[in-house]
């Protein structure tokens, strides 16, 4: 494990971090860090806010990977990724294997076949660290072609102290240079008033709660626990919304909501 560790490029690129010489210099850094530890497919630092679209902070993807992955999440069904939650909880672990922190049909979903499984990433090993009372940054590294193996992720997790250190700081750059902007929290409130208000004009409250945690991937088991409800019950209510709904199965119920997200003022 420890050969990638006495390398002179570990070095070189430990001391860029500690230097902390400004934004991009100390995002490219980073980046440049956790390429020395593993080798990955893209790496991209997003901070996320509960009022507020997520940022993307810095990223190592071309101009078409970035259309791909991140322009399309963007534009709404970040509200579904199970990492927008994670990241905002407050009992979020350090670093998480994205695969360990989904929902148990999470794979089943029509947001995975929609926008994860069309991105082809095969593995994802994400940082999470509080920088703000309402503020979360996550470095995402990303794999392609293979899984992280054993060794990888047990080096990733030895660097961690040094890449939450190292956010941190990015993030003090970007607050200090970015804050005076601002951040589209009414499109964060427009879509968000979409997935909480999608159906409300055909659906009870439990049926709308039913429908966000079918969206996000939960099975029936999981909405059961989550709702603390018998799973028949929940059988009942999916039914009832699937019928007032008009449709027959998740992916249109999917379809649907992507289809809402684009009026965001529209209740469904």
């Amino acid at each position: 494990m420890s050969g990638r560790f006495e390398t002179p490029e570990w070095h070189a690129s430990v001391a860029r971090l500690v230097a902390n010489a400004g934004f991009r210099s100390t995002a490219d850094a980073l980046i440049d860090t956790v390429g020395q530890v593993v080798d990955n497919d893209g790496t991209v630092l997003l901070a996320f806010h509960p009022d507020a679209p997520p940022e993307v902070l810095y990223h190592n993807l071309g101009p078409a990977r970035s259309k791909h992955y991140l322009d399309r999440y963007l534009a709404g069904p970040y509200l579904l990724d199970p990492l927008y939650e994670l990241a905002l909880r407050r009992d979020k672990p350090g670093a998480c294997r994205f695969r360990d922190a989904t929902p148990d049909r999470f794979r089943s979903s029509e947001y995975y076949r929609q926008y994860c499984e069309r991105t082809h990433l095969r593995d994802e090993m994400d940082f999470l660290l509080d920088v703000g009372p309402d503020t979360a940054c996550v470095l995402v590294v990303a794999r392609i072609e293979k899984m992280f193996t054993k060794a990888e992720l047990e080096r990733l997790r030895l660097v961690e102290g040094l890449i939450h250190s190292t956010m941190r700081n990015v993030w003090n750059h970007w607050a200090a240079r970015e804050r005076d902007d601002g951040r589209d929290g009414g499109m964060h409130r427009r879509l968000t008033e979409c997935f909480e208000n999608f159906g409300e004009s055909l659906l009870t409250q439990r049926e709308r709660e039913i429908t966000q945690l079918l969206l996000r991937g939960h099975s029936t088991k999981s909405i059961a626990r989550e709702l603390d409800i018998a799973p028949g019950t929940v059988m009942v209510h999916k039914r009832n919304l699937f019928s007032k709904l008009g449709i027959t199965s998740q992916y249109e119920l999917f379809s649907r909501f992507i289809d809402a997200l684009s009026e965001p003022r529209a209740s469904g």
